[in-house]
């Protein structure tokens, strides 16, 4: 079945076909249409759904509710997502299956309610307090918001891990034809960790307050290499046009539609220009993105901030070629002619020996 979405409804809907037990959530633009769409949908399936009085304690009743084993979701976007970083170190320590959606806005602070992609570090690194990693996915369509959102449960619960949706307002605003393609998931694994009561067997613990001496240095090493199977394992990327490509740009969500755009441009004058797109921002595909970084490429990371995901570009490729940049921030967006422009002077520069 296919219908005319916006990219936060598609991802609505992708949930509810994964089977979420419950939403919890809290008003602000651009992602007001997931709890507004939640509040009627998550009613009519007689699931939960609860506008929490605030983000934090939000984020809190999804470390609750999922702490029993139930598929939990919130979202919000970029100040909202400040506020749930507590609870998502928590949910992170404790391994706790999830969903965080962050639908980014312009900032710092309040900023404005245009799309923006400067909340990338706060994601991959790790937005709150210690050592912990987030399966990190980034959609570029509202048929991917649809997707991301229904597999992502899928992976929290085979690591035991947090996901984050990192979506923009661009892409969650936009308007396209969604193919609702996903078979409904009415039965689920049983969990052998979940709090669901311990009649008739052993307790079970999830807590992040670990004080015997080396027992918190010890579960830090069994989340890194839980972290290390991950990367080996769960790594997402597109490429368009690498195979001859002299000039690469990597872009994720919307920046990687105008980059496609602004290739197939290039390509018509003569350039050859091509496409790396992460789909997942942690785990990295550093070891695609240095494959690529032959003798004579150049890498042109495209965002909509004033440099973040550059610095993992610039990791990727170790010092093998080299890496400018093109952004914009606060809501603005570049159009593709400024990448195409951007591309012509890095290939006369080429020409040039720059």
């Amino acid at each position: 079945m296919k219908k005319l979405v916006k990219g936060n409804i598609a991802l609505c809907e992708g949930a509810i076909a994964a089977g979420i037990h419950a939403y919890f959530g809290y008003p602000i633009t651009p992602q007001n249409e997931i709890p507004a769409y939640m509040s009627k949908k998550m009613v009519e399936l007689k699931r939960v759904f609860v506008q929490g009085e605030s983000e934090i304690a939000s984020a809190n009743m999804v470390l609750g509710a999922a702490a029993t084993g139930k598929r939990a979701m919130t979202s919000s976007s970029s100040p909202g997502i400040s506020l749930k970083q507590e609870a998502i170190s928590y949910m992170a320590g404790m391994q706790i299956p999830a969903l965080i959606v962050n639908v980014q806005r312009g900032g710092p602070g309040l900023g404005n309610i245009s799309g923006s992609q400067s909340d990338y570090f706060q994601a991959v690194k790790g937005g709150g307090h210690g050592d912990y990693r987030l399966i990190v996915l980034a959609p570029n369509c509202a048929q991917e918001m649809y997707e991301f959102a229904y597999d992502s449960f899928d992976l929290a619960e085979k690591y035991r891990i947090p996901v984050m949706i990192l979506s923009d307002g661009v892409v969650g605003q936009m308007m396209e034809p969604v193919e609702f393609n996903k078979p409904e998931i009415t039965e689920f694994a049983d969990k052998n960790w979940a709090l669901t009561g311990c009649k008739g067997r052993e307790p079970r613990s999830l807590q992040s307050l670990l004080m015997k001496d080396g027992v918190l240095e010890k579960h830090n090493i069994n989340l890194q290499e839980k972290y290390k199977i991950i990367s080996e394992n769960e790594v997402k990327y597109e490429t368009f046009m690498t195979d001859d490509a002299e000039i690469i740009i990597a872009a994720y969500g919307i920046s990687s539609r105008i980059a496609k755009s602004a290739v197939k441009i290039a390509r018509k004058e003569g350039i050859k220009a091509g496409l790396f797109r992460p789909k997942t921002l942690w785990p990295f595909p550093s070891e695609a993105i240095n494959s690529l970084s032959k003798n004579g490429v150049k890498f042109l990371t495209a965002e909509l901030s004033h440099g973040q995901m550059i610095e993992d570009v610039k990791l990727a490729v170790n010092g093998k070629a080299p890496v400018e940049f093109l952004g914009r921030a606060g809501g603005g967006v570049f159009s593709e002619q400024e990448m195409v422009e951007k591309i012509k002077a890095m290939s006369e520069d080429k020409r040039a020996g720059r």
